[in-house]
């Protein structure tokens, strides 16, 4: 069983304490703008990353975090009212990848032919962007004039042109409720992804889902052993965003025994329930989105 810490917020727990919190990060080339405003995010999650400062380019960052310590970089940011994370400017700079030595995914969002090529160019490491399976989610959650037709086409060039696709699915995404998920499966299971990785919607003040219960903890835990059983040979994680305290401790008994293959952030308790079942934990301080990286890269040791 794999766990992951990337250096995205401050983590630990009595059975792992990451010796790196900077090892790898998360950049938004758009800073705190969003153009779309979701009503899940309302650009929160953004606050979380680093902005790129104006003037500086993403080649420019990196040497510097390079410096400092960081190995590896999520590239991400705000939509634009398209949908899609504006790349194009940015992605002559991710000769990073082969000058610095750092690994590299990104975040893109809707993807046009022309980026998806331009993806491919750049060596990007991995494209991540959000698998959403109701039309009436696209149209009320993320304010799109899209379908979920669109959003197949992305994942068909992104597959077309030979990159390791990220998938991700957040449960619980139409305001609490599960409406598109199981489409979202069926969509994933059609192309040759890398890995795929669910999320659980997290309530954030500030937001118009602030108020709202997260999706009851069986239906998560259903999606999970579903999940397992259309993908038996991809990579499951559970990522970063999900509900916390009690809520998160049982999703992440819940992936354990429906049998995904890492956990991001696990729960006090977690790491010794998976040895219980047998299994052997690895710690990784990078992104679970590269869980298809050779055996032992990235690879740490735990800090009890």
């Amino acid at each position: 069983m794999e766990f992951y810490a990337p250096g995205l917020k401050r983590w630990e727990t009595s059975e792992w304490k990451p010796t790196n919190p900077r090892r790898f990060l998360p950049v938004s080339v758009t800073g705190r703008g969003c153009a779309l405003q979701c009503d899940h995010c309302r650009a929160k999650v953004l606050e979380g990353m680093l902005a790129l400062p104006p003037g500086e380019s993403l080649f420019q960052l990196a040497r510097r975090l390079r410096k400092e310590g960081t190995e590896g970089l999520l590239v991400s940011g705000g939509s634009t009212r398209t949908g899609g994370v504006p790349l194009l400017p940015h992605l002559r700079d991710v000769r990073i990848r082969m000058e610095l030595g750092m690994r590299v995914v990104v975040h893109s969002g809707f993807v046009s032919p022309e980026v998806a090529v331009a993806l491919a160019r750049a060596g990007v490491d991995g494209v991540m962007l959000d698998v959403i399976g109701a039309d009436q989610t696209i149209r009320e959650v993320y304010h799109l004039d899209r379908t979920v037709s669109d959003v197949e086409r992305s994942l068909a060039l992104l597959a077309e042109a030979g990159l390791r696709i990220i998938p991700h699915i957040v449960l619980g995404l139409h305001y609490g409720r599960f409406l598109g998920e199981y489409r979202a499966l069926d969509l994933v299971v059609r192309y040759p992804v890398s890995t795929l990785v669910l999320v659980v919607l997290v309530p954030l003040s500030g937001t118009p889902m602030a108020d709202l219960p997260p999706p009851p903890r069986h239906e998560v835990a259903e999606f999970f052993g579903a999940a397992r059983a259309a993908l038996p040979r991809t990579p499951i994680n559970l990522g970063c965003a999900r509900p916390m305290a009690d809520t998160k401790a049982v999703l992440d008994r819940a992936a354990v025994d429906q049998g995904l293959n890492g956990i991001a952030y696990p729960a006090e308790g977690v790491v010794d329930y998976a040895r219980s079942r047998g299994l052997e934990p690895r710690f990784y301080e990078f992104c679970c989105s590269l869980a298809w990286s050779p055996e032992g890269d990235g690879e740490v040791t735990a800090n009890r």
